[in-house]
């Protein structure tokens, strides 16, 4: 018994040599401060910081110099959580709304580059009397931000307004000039700043820039392809890109940052936003890497030095001022030049106002080369902690109030439809063969939603039908365990009926279902007509909108969806269901959608993208009707087709849909392909009184009465 307190006093001498013991009291802080500082409406950044400087080596001393140095642990991971959040800046980045706002990109990019580093420069000269070289390199360090307020934007939704996709894109332009800077600076410190240091700088970077936007997509897309179901070597591989990409950086002369931003560019085509993988990669780096970033910066914190005379604290608060000050001056230009809102403006300048990791670089870089003196370091890190947490707190406060200025002006009459409980319903009794379907709901499916998917397996009602419900619990497991890496709720069912269409249609109308995702592959086509389980048996007995899916190819093929639309699909009553799956789906996809149809299709397409904040690059080719589909198409087997048919009866109804659809489906064998019927099932109340009314016979005769027409006139025209 005492040599164990023994071992335990020993285990606990300060600083804590014990690297598990660290990372327990580490993770012990990343999980308690943000939950106690929430209590008195504190971010949890800030409580992460905050604690860094509390138990780091010039607070109590828990953790050792030894341990933030290049080799130890701290460093590691703080390094790791650095590039994993300029990666997530990049994967992130909507890029229809940076090429939408590129102009304004660069723009703010120019602004809050130049502002601080033409006012810094005189500054550091005349007020805290630096060399020209150090005042540049200083006045550089007002010039750079870091995106360290980013996870409350993600958490808030509002990676895709216009105001956190230009901060972003400028985020490009003034870390990759400033980190030039850096490496020209060092090396004229040094005397090395000749011919020979332009060249390799402009061929490493050309180099770099050519592996990284030519070699990689195309063995990332490769990767994802062949192993679609391999979430956690997805992972592996992304994580692989992005510690490759930083190295790389690094060796092309630029800081590891810009190597791991230009890595989330590249693969943010590729990885869809609501995905698996997507999911795992945010919910790994929140929770592990990122805090541990953050506590690091809170370590850095030298408190001690502010108590030897006034001069450190006069460095310390100037920079800090001016650094605050130069970026509200820049945000507030950026407002009256592109006519932002104020709100706007405290978001750009909430996001642009942090410093950790450029900053961090510049310093270390000045003060090894003796450009800078250890005032100046100390004065930096005050200014990296309280820009962060003036940084943090606008941000937050100005995500808010963007959020009720979007609720407020959002399109009412368009989104009023899908304001209630969605439900997406898929039908599969087993997880082998029907991967591709339930990922294909999961990007149809919207995030905001509490429990958006049901799995539904219906097996027939015969002496089998207890057995069956059994065996069925083992498939439903697996499904559900296959997918617990995404944060999207699956509801299993499993139940019996006298058939699937039949079961289905039951289920549907219980969970008050919106739309039925159907296998519709070739290999169950022949299980369903053998059984009599057809696409028109499901539609007579179901008149939820129905989703037919073939999917065979992995969605990271799809470069484009081809969406053919009956003239006047936009008069059905359910059509704002579906249209708004398939816009959410080319947002996942980072794909356009190009709809074959009329105007007026594609007029209240846009209204419905609009009123559900889905940025879409929706391209239109107008067709006089759908047998002009064939000659104005060119033919992609990368293209996800999605034909919008129409059922009897109803308003787009088109007696030629039935050739149509034969022809569309031998004309794309090696596509993939959504076959979408619209659904019946819109209640309206003033047709309550004649809910008795049954319009089949109706709808029977004329037809009957038009294919007599059509007959007659074949006979007439063959007498001709």
């Amino acid at each position: 018994m005492r040599y164990f307190f023994q071992h335990l006093i020993e285990a606990f001498q300060l600083p804590l040599k014990n690297p598990v013991l660290v990372f327990s009291i580490l993770l012990f802080i990343i999980l308690l401060s943000p939950i106690l500082l929430r209590k008195i409406k504190i971010p949890g950044i800030i409580g992460l910081i905050l604690s860094g400087v509390i138990i780091g080596p010039h607070g109590l001393g828990l953790i050792g110099i030894r341990a933030m140095e290049a080799e130890g642990s701290i460093k590691l991971f703080s390094t790791i959580g650095l590039l994993y959040i300029m990666f997530m800046a990049g994967l992130e980045l909507d890029l229809r709304q940076f090429k939408k706002h590129l102009n304004k990109s660069v723009g703010f990019g120019l602004i809050t580059f130049i502002v601080p580093l033409v006012l810094g420069y005189p500054l550091c000269t005349e007020i805290l009397h630096m060399s020209p070289l150090a005042a540049l390199l200083t006045a550089s360090m007002f010039s750079t931000h870091t995106l360290v307020a980013y996870p409350i934007v993600s958490k808030f939704g509002l990676t895709k307004h216009t105001s956190v996709a230009i901060t972003v894109g400028g985020t490009i332009l003034t870390d990759t000039a400033v980190l030039i800077i850096l490496a020209i600076i060092s090396s004229a410190a040094q005397g090395q700043l000749d011919f020979g240091f332009w060249m390799r700088l402009f061929m490493s970077l050309t180099i770099f820039s050519l592996f990284m936007f030519a070699v990689v997509p195309r063995v990332a897309r490769w990767f994802f392809s062949k192993l679609d179901s391999e979430k956690t070597s997805q992972y592996i591989f992304v994580l692989s890109i992005v510690f490759f990409s930083a190295f790389l950086a690094e060796v092309a002369g630029v800081e590891h940052i810009i190597g791991a931003f230009v890595a989330g560019l590249v693969l943010n085509k590729l990885i869809p936003h609501h995905s698996t993988l997507m999911n795992r990669i945010d919910f790994i780096g929140n929770s592990l890497f990122i805090p541990f970033f953050l506590i690091f910066v809170g370590m850095i914190v030298d408190l001690g030095a502010f108590t030897k005379g006034s001069w450190p604290l006069f460095i310390a608060g100037v920079l800090t001022f001016f650094a605050i000050a130069s970026k509200w001056l820049a945000a507030y230009l950026t407002q009256i030049i592109y006519r932002f809102s104020r709100d706007e403006r405290q978001m750009i300048f909430g996001l642009s106002t942090a410093r950790a990791a450029a900053t961090l670089a510049i310093i270390s870089v000045g003060y090894n080369v003796g450009l800078l003196n250890i005032y100046i370091v100390n004065g930096t890190v005050i200014l990296i902690l309280i820009t962060t947490m003036v940084s943090t707190m606008v941000t937050e406060n100005s995500g808010k109030k963007l959020l009720v200025d979007l609720s407020e002006n959002s399109d009412v009459e368009e989104n009023e439809a899908l304001l209630r409980n969605k439900h997406l319903i898929v039908s599969m009794n087993e997880l082998k063969g029907n991967e591709s379907l339930l990922d294909m709901a999961l990007l149809l499916s919207d995030p905001k939603v509490i429990n958006p998917i049901s799995v539904v397996s219906v097996y027939p009602d015969n002496e089998n039908a207890e057995r069956m419900i059994k065996k069925s619990r083992k498939s439903l497991e697996d499904i559900v365990k296959h997918y617990s890496g995404h944060e999207a709720k699956l509801n299993p069912i499993a139940t019996i009926d006298h058939n699937v269409s039949s079961g289905i249609a039951r289920v549907s109308k219980e969970l008050v279902a919106d739309i039925v995702l159907v296998n519709d592959s070739q290999s169950t086509n022949l299980i369903k007509r053998i059984v009599g389980d057809d696409r028109d048996h499901l539609l007579s007995t179901c008149d939820k909108t129905i989703f037919f899916c073939s999917l065979d190819k992995p969605s990271v093929e799809y470069e484009r969806i081809v969406l053919v639309a009956p003239l006047i699909a936009e008069l059905e009553p359910s059509f704002i269901l579906w249209a708004e799956r398939i816009l959410r789906l080319g947002k996942e996809l980072n794909v356009p959608v190009a709809l074959f149809g009329s105007s007026s299709t594609a007029e209240r397409l846009e209204k419905v993208a609009n009123a559900n904040n889905i940025d879409t690059d929706l391209r239109l080719t107008e067709l006089i009707n759908l047998e002009a589909f064939y000659a104005s198409y060119q033919r992609r087997q990368s293209d996800l087709v999605a034909l919008v048919a129409c059922r009897a009866g109803s308003v787009s109804y088109d007696p030629q849909i039935d050739l149509i659809l034969q022809n569309i489906e031998v004309a794309f064998e090696h596509n993939d392909f959504l076959l979408i019927y619209p659904g019946t099932a819109v209640y309206d109340p003033a047709f309550s009184n004649y809910d008795d009314i049954d319009a089949a016979p109706l709808v029977a005769g004329v037809e009957t009465i038009q294919k007599i027409s059509r007959e007659v006139g074949n006979i007439f025209r063959k007498n001709k």
